[in-house]
């Protein structure tokens, strides 16, 4: 099987979260040479698979089978690989089956290799994420199989394939501002302390703050408003409490303590709550490591471009994988139809995703 037929099976293995569509029990009995390991844990299903050649690193790539549901607005059956003027339309396309055909293919292929190579995924990265990456982090680390460098082939390039890999993530940290004021009649605002009065001439120095100056690696952490409400919907009560929510990707520049002094400077003298959750941790891998170096010179071999580094967009599992002192990069095809419908990817992609990830192995010493 070459590593566009691989890529249309896993397409359409229908796999929403929870569900791995049987592409974990096809994946035991393909990967021949490895040593294979299921860990699943309430109702997610998690596969891991290893093959030692010699003594040396142990390179490992991650990432997930599970998508998002499919959604209304497609123009073909989000569940069957549609092939179109160069372009493979289904759910799942860009993120992120293209990259596991991608790397399981090249692993299947590796005949030679100076260390172990190892392969991790989960049904359950689109979800919760809890009983995921997690779990099985933690089951390579009870059985001393904790690789050296993981790459996890999530879809990082923006304009061309092989421009961007990830080195790094922000974190998220969620916040809850609640003011407490007095309800009262809007005809007698001087009986009442309305919380949207005391908030209004507030909000431009804390709606879309900067938090930091960002560095090498992160922009800079910003404050995102996300919902404010406040009354019982009715035009002559004046509200006595406002609820205010707002996000923070943050870099490592910024915490949840440094948040709470920068919201306690601009909220003094108001009787308010807030509470912070910390959701994500930022990471970042330093640029110099072998896994960064080696990946960017197989693209460069194969894209004719150097990359650059990194840590836009959300979140992923690689985050898990940092947490434990491991160097974590990413790197995957185009990310522009992500969780959209008719999302896509083209043939060329896949195919030198695939060319990447065999010089990738090739390569890391």
């Amino acid at each position: 099987m070459e590593v566009i037929e691989l890529f249309k099976k896993f397409l359409e293995s229908p796999s929403v979260t929870p569900e791995d569509g049987g592409i974990f029990d096809f994946l035991e009995t393909y990967l021949t040479g490895f040593t294979t390991v299921r860990i699943d844990r309430e109702g997610v299903k998690n596969f891991f698979a290893y093959r030692h050649f010699s003594e040396g690193p142990h390179l490992c790539f991650a990432g997930h089978v599970d998508v998002v549901p499919a959604g209304e607005g497609w123009e073909s059956d989000p569940f069957t690989a549609t092939e179109k003027e160069g372009y493979i339309y289904a759910r799942g396309a860009q993120d992120m089956k293209s990259g596991v055909a991608a790397f399981t293919q090249a692993l299947k292929d590796a005949r030679e290799y100076q260390g172990t190579l190892s392969i991790l995924l989960t049904s359950d990265e689109e979800g919760p994420a809890k009983f995921g990456t997690v779990e099985v982090l933690k089951y390579l680390k009870e059985h001393q199989l904790l690789p050296d460098a993981v790459l996890v082939a999530e879809p990082t390039c923006e304009n061309v394939f092989g421009d961007a890999i990830k080195v790094g993530r922000r974190g998220s940290i969620n916040g809850v501002i609640e003011i407490m004021g007095k309800q009262g009649h809007a005809a007698y605002p001087e009986k009442a302390l309305n919380p949207v009065h005391q908030i209004a001439p507030l909000l431009s120095h804390i709606a879309g703050a900067f938090l930091d100056e960002g560095d090498a690696y992160f922009a800079p952490s910003q404050v995102v408003i996300t919902d404010i409400r406040a009354g019982i919907e009715t035009t002559n009560v004046s509200p006595g409490k406002l609820k205010m929510m707002f996000n923070v990707r943050n870099s490592t520049r910024t915490n949840k303590d440094s948040i709470e002094i920068f919201m306690s400077e601009h909220l003094r003298g108001l009787n308010y709550s807030l509470k912070l959750d910390q959701s994500a941790e930022p990471f970042v891998t330093d640029a110099d490591t072998p896994i960064v170096r080696t990946l960017s010179g197989a693209i460069e071999t194969v894209c004719g471009i150097r990359p650059k580094n990194s840590t836009a967009g959300g979140t992923s599992d690689a985050r898990f994988i940092a947490a434990y002192g491991i160097d974590v990069i990413e790197f995957g095809v185009i990310n522009d139809t992500i969780h959209a419908p008719n999302e896509r990817t083209s043939i060329e992609e896949v195919k030198n995703l695939y060319s990447v990830f065999t010089k990738l192995i090739d390569n890391f010493r």
